[in-house]
């Protein structure tokens, strides 16, 4: 079983800069500049990442010819996606477990930054029981092994 408590510290410098991007920013931009703002942030804090990081699904072992992109992995396994919609919906949040799931990284953040207020999801991936798991420990999704 995956440790929540741990992983949410192993956020913690991550979400602090998406905060910070959103201060400096504020509301109404478009997704494209907020990256940009978490990119140069992430480069300030010295935190590792990778922006618009692509990857093949596997099918059967065999990689794929569909190529998704993840806006940033981060530490090399916090998937960041950023939004600036109305809303966070249902079918955003399951691009990021989908992403988290077929690469087995343990930590996905959903953030939209076009709100008043910015709005932060944590979710973790159990890759031994195929669970996404909220931030207050409930799980959200289970798929079949």
């Amino acid at each position: 079983m995956i440790d929540i408590e741990f992983l949410k510290k192993h956020l913690y410098d991550v979400v602090g800069a998406i905060y910070e991007v959103h201060k400096e920013l504020g509301a109404g931009l478009n997704e494209y500049c907020y990256q940009e703002g978490l990119q140069l942030q992430l480069e300030e804090q010295e935190i590792p990442f990778n922006r618009e990081m692509t990857f093949h699904p596997l099918y059967h072992g065999k990689p794929m010819e569909a190529v998704y992109r993840v806006d940033f992995l981060c530490k090399g396994d916090i998937i960041v996606e950023c939004k600036a919609t109305d809303d966070l919906n249902n079918n955003m949040r399951s691009q990021l477990y989908n992403y988290m799931r077929l690469l087995k990284h343990p930590c996905g953040i959903l953030v939209n930054f076009a709100s008043k207020l910015v709005k932060v999801e944590r979710y973790f991936f159990d890759k031994e029981t195929n669970e996404i798991i909220a931030a207050d420990g409930h799980v959200i999704h289970q798929y079949r092994h």
